[in-house]
C-alpha cells in the first residue's frame, strides 16, 4: 500500500467519523414526489385548459406559462426555495426548477440595481443551459437539413 493511499483512507475513516449519515431513500421518495406532484399539477392544468377549449401548441405554451409563473411567483414568495431543500432535484427537473433558477439570482442581486443587478445576474445559472440548448438545437436542425438533402 503506497503512502497517499493510506493517507486517503484515513482522511475518508476521520470524514466518515464526522459526517451525518446520508439518507438516500428519503431524499429519492421527497425527490420523486415533490417532481412528481409539480407534473401532476401541470397536468391538471392541461386537463382544465383543454376542457375551457384550448388545444395543440396553444395548450402546450399556455401550460408551460402557467407553470413557469408559477416557479417564479412561488420564488419570490421564498416558497420554492423550501420546497427545494426538501425536495432536491425533484424541484429542479420540471420546468418550475427552470423559472426558479431565472429568478433566484435576480432577486439576490437587486440590491446592485436593474442593469448591473437583475439583468446581469439573471441567467448566471441558466444563461450555460440556455446556450448549449440553442447550439444543441441548430446543430440538429442543421444536421437534419443536410440528411434531407440524401
Amino acid at each position: 500500500m503506497t503512502e497517499q493511499s493510506h493517507y486517503n483512507r484515513n482522511y475518508v475513516e476521520y470524514v466518515n467519523r464526522f459526517a451525518p449519515p446520508s439518507k438516500h431513500f428519503r431524499t429519492c421518495g421527497h425527490a420523486f414526489l415533490v417532481g412528481g406532484g409539480i407534473c401532476c399539477l401541470g397536468q391538471f392544468f392541461r386537463f382544465m385548459l383543454s376542457f375551457a377549449g384550448l388545444s395543440g401548441d396553444v395548450l402546450a405554451g399556455t401550460v408551460s406559462v402557467l407553470l413557469i409563473f408559477l416557479g417564479t411567483f412561488l420564488t419570490g414568495l421564498g416558497v420554492y426555495d423550501r420546497i427545494g431543500r426538501v425536495a432536491g432535484a425533484g424541484s429542479i427537473v420540471p420546468i418550475t426548477g427552470f423559472a426558479n433558477s431565472v429568478a433566484s439570482p435576480a432577486i439576490e442581486f437587486k440590491t446592485e440595481g436593474f442593469v448591473y443587478g437583475m439583468a446581469a445576474k439573471m441567467f448566471l445559472v441558466a444563461g450555460p443551459i440556455l446556450v448549449f440548448g440553442v447550439t444543441a438545437g441548430t446543430a440538429v436542425g442543421v444536421l437534419y437539413r443536410l440528411l434531407s438533402y440524401l
